[in-house]
């Protein structure tokens, strides 16, 4: 159990639930004993490459939270250091809630969900944006993509927490897909023309 994941996580109405229905003692051991889990791991670094969307979460001054889907091309969630995640703002609906949220409460979360290989990791953290910074804009543009850039979003990593991947579904996107089904329909084309072949034998 990563310690720095409980420390955030388990607040005192948290742990006073674990208390009332048993798990306190189990989870205030798995914490005491825990490593710290507040860096980005080569295998997490892999694991983020492969993405093609993310949900980013951040809290209204009214205290609700905001759960955006953030979404692009493999590898647009880049890994800046051991500590610290950016990927380009792009222009939208122009609502800018999560501009507005991060402007008075830095504190954020990273949902990373991965249904092909039914694997969930969730990252604790403050998140900053940044505007006017064509350096750091340069670092986080994806190569052959135009879009517009309006601003960067850092994320500084603060807890991880990997989950089991009980009840996740299994799904494939539509390049997945298309990936397997290319060489099933490439045997169909070269069956189809044997069959042709035998047909036209005289």
């Amino acid at each position: 159990m990563p310690r720095k994941f409980g420390e955030i996580a388990f607040t005192p109405e948290v742990e006073a639930a674990q208390e009332l229905r048993g798990s306190r003692q189990t989870y205030q051991r798995y914490i005491a004993n825990g490593d710290a889990n507040d860096t980005i791991t080569p295998e997490i670094q892999n694991f983020i490459a492969q993405l093609d969307g993310f949900y980013l979460g951040t809290v209204g001054s009214n205290g609700y939270p905001y759960i955006q889907f953030r979404g692009g091309m493999p590898g647009f969630l880049k890994v800046l250091n051991e500590k610290t995640l950016g990927f380009a703002d792009f222009s939208g609906n122009v609502q800018y809630i999560t501009v507005g949220n991060l402007s008075g409460n830095h504190k954020a979360f990273l949902f990373l969900m991965d249904y092909r290989h039914r694997k969930r990791i969730k990252i604790w953290g403050k998140a900053e944006y940044i505007e006017g910074d064509p350096v750091l804009i340069e670092q986080l543009k994806m190569p052959n993509d135009p879009s517009k850039i309006e601003r960067a979003i850092i994320f500084h990593v603060e807890a991880i927490s990997e989950n089991c991947p009980q009840h996740i579904p299994i799904r494939y996107s539509e390049a997945e897909v298309e990936a397997m089904m290319t060489p099933l329909q490439t045997r169909i084309v070269e069956l189809e023309q044997q069959l042709s072949n035998v047909h036209n034998t005289p």
